[in-house]
């Protein structure tokens, strides 16, 4: 027994040693921002990771989870620019909680609230495809020009680590490469587009299009929107679930320019709640998708205690003491324990350890 809990120890010891070494050294406390601004300027001389997500219709309070999370995970204190296109009422709501979060945090954040905007000829068309404004993605390359790179997510995806995890694989483009996606599936026995599809998509099974990297000036020498417009035009009455059957339409059509990420980086509950079908254990999950309304239902509780856990932090407060240790313990219950998606609990607590709890 002696030797199996100091195996152990190594074992963890070594993991933490090298996710460590493998990012910049840093201080692990999110308060340690309010005194550092000292630092300002060297910040300023680091690349700015652009956000994006599109709010629309009762959106803004996941909208500000999925904002918090990524502040939260923000270990090596990058400057992180959320670029939010949105909708009244919700703009006025988004705009007086990010502002209290910079004015208590100064200098660990930018954002911006950008109106929706679609083709003129076919606003609506485009607005109501598939869930309120999710097309709004499709139309990034021209809307972003001063843009080169970002990381666009749905409103119901959760940071589980620093955003220069996933940052990285843009640095694994090749040079046809314009931007990386998750598979939708793990398993053709349980895929859907391989089983229900009634036009082509990428690969073998598809891919999810809630977590995506896009080069945006590679996108825009490839003349992006001049793709999607035919393929919306020849699929329209045949596609399900709207921007991203389009997105894998144009994949399968040009499979040479995506990159495909891990599906750590896109958790989903149909990663789980039939089978296993997504190893994480070596890594832990580094972003969870509660698509469906998997946060805020007691279907799969896992998804819905770490959405409450990151809703409920402070940012005052101790990460440890008050975001890691309570989600330690919610995902022990035993409602947790029961359900199929509960063994990976430790998947979801992976990354925080590290970060968080190995210098207690």
């Amino acid at each position: 027994m002696r030797h199996f809990l100091m195996s152990f120890l190594i074992i963890m010891a070594l993991t933490t040693i090298f996710y460590i070494l493998s990012e910049r050294p840093h201080r692990d406390s999110i308060e340690s921002f309010k005194s550092d601004t000292g630092h300002s300027e060297m910040r300023h001389r680091r690349p700015t990771y652009h956000i994006v997500a599109v709010a629309c219709g009762q959106r803004a309070q996941e909208t500000l989870v999925m904002i918090k999370s990524a502040i939260l995970f923000n270990y090596y204190h990058e400057c992180l620019k959320f670029l939010i296109f949105t909708e009244d009422p919700l703009t006025e709501i988004i705009r007086e909680k990010l502002t209290d979060w910079r004015d208590t945090l100064p200098q660990l954040f930018e954002f911006e609230l950008l109106p929706l905007k679609f083709p003129n000829q076919s606003e609506m068309e485009w607005k109501t495809l598939f869930k309120p404004c999710a097309a709004q993605r499709l139309f990034l390359p021209s809307l972003l020009t001063e843009v080169d790179s970002l990381l666009y997510v749905d409103t119901d995806i959760l940071f589980l680590s620093p955003i220069t995890d996933i940052w990285k694989f843009f640095d694994k483009f090749n040079d046809s490469q314009i931007a990386a996606l998750a598979p939708e599936h793990e398993n053709g026995n349980v895929g859907w587009y391989n089983r229900f599809a009634r036009h082509p998509f990428y690969g073998e099974l598809g891919v999810n299009s809630g977590v995506m990297l896009m080069n945006l000036t590679r996108m825009r020498n490839f003349n992006w929107e001049q793709h999607v417009f035919p393929i919306y035009k020849e699929y329209k009455f045949r596609i399900t679930w709207g921007d991203q059957d389009i997105i894998n339409i144009l994949f399968y059509y040009h499979p040479d320019k995506l990159h495909i990420i891990p599906c750590e980086y896109n958790y989903r509950p149909d990663h789980c709640m039939y089978m296993t079908i997504c190893n994480t254990s070596y890594s832990g999950i580094k972003l969870i998708h509660g698509n469906r309304g998997y946060f805020h239902s007691k279907k799969q509780p896992l998804f819905k205690i770490i959405y409450d856990s990151i809703e409920s932090f402070q940012f005052s407060s101790s990460v440890y003491t008050d975001f890691l240790l309570p989600l330690r313990s919610a995902l022990r219950a035993q409602s947790v324990n029961e359900s199929s998606c509960g063994k990976i609990a430790g998947d979801i607590l992976f990354v925080a350890n590290i970060l968080f709890g190995a210098s207690y």
